[in-house]
């Protein structure tokens, strides 16, 4: 079935690169024009790299080249004024919106809580829980002025519904997300605007494929790989795999952002290969 969202737009925050870029895509795929945001620049508690501009222009390229429109900014998500600005731009744009998809997150530390720092912990939070509330505060009035309804889908993780040792900040601000995906849920259900979250496991993108992560995995060794790290992963899920993909995960909030899903509110839902089972 083609065009599930034609006519429609989409914010998408964290869209430069992985599971964001893979929404904007498969969004625009189905017929959607897009806001997309990025920081594009490093957050110092993240070592990690995280993205830059010139993935969020390759994110534009490859919308553009299935002839939908996209307005792109750099913003950070800790800003509410610079969120809004853009939201209100993109808005001004298209005329309209009907899907937020809070997408942006990142992933620091590795160490127990009780060890945990305080600019990991405080990063942690104003990204990945702080920076999903500003996001919807800032697209939700779009969404009500239209007066259509909409969709909005926060992403957790299957770390926002079971805990997990040496990432407890990470899974504090996604068990957050839950909440705030229940609470918004509830407050804006008379307006027709359903609000969702996916939760998924491991996903290939840079935040999970790097050195970082694998040596987190599999300490035991000296230099791991992907494939030193899909043997533990394997180990977290029901399916016989170490992770999924961005597009299971875009399929997923397609599906919710989708008429398909008109009377799906509150609910989150995982993509994690039996991961929640263990």
């Amino acid at each position: 079935m083609a065009g599930r969202l034609e006519g429609k737009v989409a914010f998408i925050t964290g869209a430069a690169r992985g599971q964001g870029r893979a929404h904007a895509v498969r969004m625009a795929q189905e017929g959607a024009d897009i806001i997309a945001i990025d920081i594009c620049k490093q957050i110092d508690s993240v070592q990690i790299p995280l993205s830059n501009p010139e993935d969020l222009a390759e994110t534009a390229d490859l919308v553009k080249n299935l002839d939908r429109r996209i307005f792109t900014a750099e913003v950070d998500t800790r800003d509410f004024d610079a969120l809004k600005a853009a939201v209100d731009a993109g808005v001004e744009e298209f005329g309209r919106l009907d899907v937020i998809v809070a997408n942006a997150g990142i992933g620091n530390g590795g160490q127990t809580l009780d060890k945990t720092g305080e600019p990991d912990w405080n990063d942690m939070i104003a990204v990945n829980l702080s920076g999903v509330w500003k996001t919807v505060k800032a697209g939700v009035p779009h969404i009500l002025a239209g007066g259509n309804g909409g969709s909005i889908i926060l992403t957790s993780s299957v770390g926002g519904l079971k805990a997990y040792p040496h990432t407890g900040h990470y899974v504090a601000a996604k068990h957050g997300v839950i909440g705030l995906m229940r609470t918004f849920a509830v407050e804006l259900g008379a307006q027709n605007v359903r609000v969702n979250s996916v939760c998924p496991t491991n996903v290939n993108t840079p935040l999970f494929m790097n050195e970082g992560t694998m040596k987190l995995f599999r300490p035991d060794l000296e230099n791991p790989g992907p494939d030193d790290m899909k043997v533990v992963g394997q180990m977290m899920h029901t399916l016989p795999i170490g992770w999924v993909e961005p597009e299971d995960v875009a399929n997923a909030v397609l599906f919710l952002a989708s008429d398909e899903a008109r009377y799906i509110t509150g609910v989150a839902l995982p993509v994690d290969g039996g991961s929640c089972l263990k």
